[in-house]
């Protein structure tokens, strides 16, 4: 008999050593409070995980969870390169080593007699981490430079795909997608309870009932339905922190991030036809506000809150290097990615993240904007 589809997990689990939990560019609040969470359910497991995030650290309204501070922006170290020495007659008194002109020599000095090349093989190592287990990503190319830096691990090392949207494709060895789940956060909840009920404990709560209320806005989206409603439930009863979740989310803001918010607001545009709504953000926005990127989430939540009639915003902001950069939310059915095909955008069918270099803030306006209408009359 086919084993369930917690159970497969379980023994995937089972079988590794070090999982990689990998969160996808766009993944948002959502996905990086439920990677937390569920990494410290594979601690409990006695695994040694590690989250890895195509934007980055985690933005500032989660920094209450924790662990937040050890998720890592790159992949690195995969493999090591190994020199093996055949020791068996000859036995080693002494190893060093040097740099010299961006070469490395290692120098062995035997007891006594000596080596020779046929004594030395040279190989590499397999992957550091066994297990790939990704958030809310629907295909491969959504964990931006963690994919394209290194197709051959994911193609080689099994794959956990959890999400909760429709355009998934399935691209996992295990897909747990639940269509019925309103964020990632529940469908870990559910994932999590048909293996081992016991495994969710006060912080793996707040960190899955974290993504659950990111995502729905505080359970007021459309796709919030009685199910949802009950997980959220049961991870309180399980000792999730819910007012501090909110209060951490909705309610606690810098005076830096105010200001940025009001410059933001005050550039506010609208395009009643096609229900686009934009902003532009410069340096010297950024500089007065006293603020900075990671900033930008909580902006164009505002933008959002601020414009219930749009279909699409747009946050269009210059970075230091003066490259300028755009956020691109769509409301279903709309697909984000499909609006700024073209532009070499990152993310998944509801946020994108796109840069352009060479051009000013309103000529990739000009462009962008022009863009996306033109797509949305179509």
């Amino acid at each position: 008999m086919a084993l369930k589809e917690s159970q497969q997990v379980l023994e995937a689990i089972k079988r590794s050593t070090r999982p990689l939990i990998c969160v996808p560019s766009a993944g948002g609040p959502d996905a990086y409070a439920t990677a937390l969470g569920l990494a410290k359910v594979l601690k409990k497991l006695e695994k040694k995980p590690l989250i890895v995030a195509a934007d980055g650290k985690a933005p500032k309204n989660l920094e209450f969870l924790k662990g937040h501070e050890e998720i890592q922006p790159r992949l690195e170290n995969m493999r090591q390169f190994v020199i093996e020495l055949d020791a068996s007659k000859t036995k080693v008194d002494e190893l060093t080593y040097e740099m010299k002109n961006d070469k490395l020599y290692v120098y062995l000095s035997p007891k006594r007699g000596f080596w020779d090349s046929k004594d030395v093989r040279t190989s590499t190592s397999g992957y550091r981490f066994d297990l790939i287990i990704c958030i809310g990503s629907p295909d491969y190319e959504s964990c931006a430079h963690l994919y394209s830096e290194n197709p051959d691990f994911f193609f080689r090392t099994p794959v956990i795909n959890i999400d909760h949207t429709p355009e998934n494709e399935h691209y996992g060895q295990l897909n747990v997608v639940d269509l019925t789940a309103s964020a990632c956060g529940e469908v870990c909840h559910d994932l999590i309870e048909a293996i081992e009920p016991g495994l969710i404990d006060e912080e793996v709560a707040t960190a899955f009932l974290t993504g659950m209320i990111a995502k729905t806005k505080s359970f007021r989206t459309k796709n919030v339905t009685p199910k949802t409603l009950q997980t959220a439930s049961k991870l309180i009863a399980r000792g999730a922190k819910r007012d501090e979740i909110v209060q951490k989310l909705y309610r606690t803001r810098s005076v830096e991030t105010l200001r940025l918010w009001g410059r933001a607001l005050a550039r506010l545009k609208a395009d009643e036809e096609t229900r686009v709504v934009w902003t532009l953000l410069s340096q010297q926005d950024f500089m007065h506000a006293g603020s900075e990127e990671p900033d930008l989430p909580d902006v164009i939540d505002e933008l959002i809150a601020s414009s219930p009639q749009a279909k699409v915003v747009v946050l269009l902001y210059e970075m230091k290097n003066r490259n300028i950069c755009a956020i691109v939310r769509a409301e279903r059915p709309l697909d984000a990615i499909a609006l700024c095909r073209g532009y070499n955008a990152a993310g998944t069918r509801e946020e994108v993240r796109l840069c352009l270099m060479d051009k000013t803030i309103v000529q990739v306006e000009k462009e962008l904007i022009g863009s996306i209408k033109e797509h949305l009359r179509q």
